[in-house]
C-alpha cells in the first residue's frame, strides 16, 4: 500500500471521514473517523500534542514527558478494561475478545493475547466483560446519561486534527452531539461528586475538557455556549452514575495549563531540548501546614 492519506469533510458538524491505513500519513486540518490504534500511534508526521501530552507537558516537566513520547507504556489490564467500557457504552470501538481461561500467566494464553492485541482488539476475561456490559446497562437506566448518549443523538470517537499557531495538535471526543453537547465518558471506583473535584485535579480533566472544546470549535462541532458533560460510572455495582460540569474556574485553570503546554512543546521542538525540573533551592511546607503554626 502506498502513503496513507488521512481524508476528511470540514463542513459543521459533519463528522465522517475514510482512512486508508497504512504509513506514513499525509495529514490535513479535520475531522476524521479512524481507528483508535492510529490515532494513539501520531498519524501527524513529525508529530502532534494530544490532551494526555499537553497534561504531562503543564504538571511534569519536558523531560517526563519526552520519556513517556518515546517509551509508549504497554497495555495494562486497567487500561483494557476502560476501553472495553468505552466499546459497550459508546458501541464503537475496537472488537472485544473472550479469553475464557482462569490463568493468563501460561505460554498458550501469553501468545494468543499478543496476537488479539496486534490485531488491534481487546482480549477480556468473562468476569470483565460481563461487567462492562452490566455496566452499560446501568447506564441506560440513568435518564440523563441515557440521553446525552442516545443513539443518533451524535457522533462517537471522532478525532479532530488542527494546527495551532505552528503546533499541531490532536483530540478524539468520546461523543460529539448534534446540539454542540459534548460528552466524555469516564469509568471510575468512585462516581461520589464529593469526591470527583481531586480525581478530576489528579487526572488533568479540566485541562482536558478546555483541549477538547478548542478542537470542537475549530470546526464548529460546539460553540461557547454549549455544554462539556463528563459522565463518571462506577466500576463495581450498583455502577452508580454521575453526570457533571466542570465550574468557570475550573475551566479557566485547564485554559491555562493548556497554553503553558502549547508553549512549552513549540519552545522545545525549536531548540531540540527537553529540560527536566527547575532547580528551587528553597522549599516550603505545604500551605495547609504553615496556617496550623500561624
Amino acid at each position: 500500500m502506498g502513503p496513507r492519506r488521512l481524508r476528511c469533510s470540514h463542513g459543521r458538524r459533519e463528522v465522517t471521514a475514510a482512512v486508508e491505513v497504512d504509513a506514513p500519513a499525509e495529514v490535513e486540518p479535520g475531522v476524521y473517523d479512524i481507528p483508535a490504534e492510529v490515532y494513539h500511534s501520531d498519524p501527524v508526521p513529525g508529530g502532534s500534542l494530544s490532551s494526555t501530552g499537553a497534561r504531562k507537558l503543564a504538571t511534569q516537566c519536558p523531560a517526563a514527558f519526552k520519556h513517556w513520547l518515546d517509551n509508549p507504556e504497554p497495555a495494562k489490564k486497567e487500561f483494557d478494561f476502560g476501553t472495553a467500557a468505552h466499546k459497550v457504552v459508546l458501541e464503537d470501538g475496537p472488537e472485544l475478545v473472550l479469553v475464557d481461561r482462569d490463568r493468563w500467566d501460561t505460554n498458550e494464553v501469553k501468545e494468543r493475547i499478543k496476537k488479539i492485541r496486534a490485531a488491534g482488539k481487546i482480549p477480556l476475561k468473562q468476569r470483565d466483560l460481563d461487567k462492562v456490559h452490566a455496566m452499560a446497562k446501568a447506564l441506560r437506566e440513568h435518564p440523563e446519561a441515557a440521553e446525552l448518549l442516545k443513539p443518533g443523538s451524535g457522533a462517537a470517537e471522532r478525532t479532530i486534527i488542527w494546527n495551532d499557531r505552528g503546533v499541531w495538535r490532536r483530540i478524539r471526543i468520546d461523543w460529539a452531539r448534534h446540539d454542540g453537547t459534548l460528552v466524555d465518558y469516564k469509568s471510575c471506583r468512585s462516581a461520589n461528586p464529593s469526591k470527583l473535584s481531586n480525581h478530576i485535579f489528579e487526572y488533568g480533566y479540566h485541562q482536558q475538557q478546555e483541549y477538547y472544546r478548542d478542537g470542537a470549535l475549530e470546526f464548529g462541532l460546539t460553540e461557547l455556549v454549549c455544554p462539556f458533560k463528563f459522565i463518571f460510572q462506577e466500576k463495581e455495582p450498583p455502577y452508580l452514575v454521575s453526570v457533571i460540569e466542570l465550574d468557570s474556574t475550573a475551566c479557566g485553570i485547564g485554559r491555562h495549563l493548556n497554553e503553558v503546554a502549547l508553549n512549552t512543546y513549540a519552545l522545545c521542538r525549536e531548540a531540540g531540548e527537553w529540560p527536566g525540573y527547575i532547580n528551587t533551592p528553597l522549599i516550603s511546607l505545604p500551605a495547609w501546614v504553615e496556617r496550623q503554626y500561624r
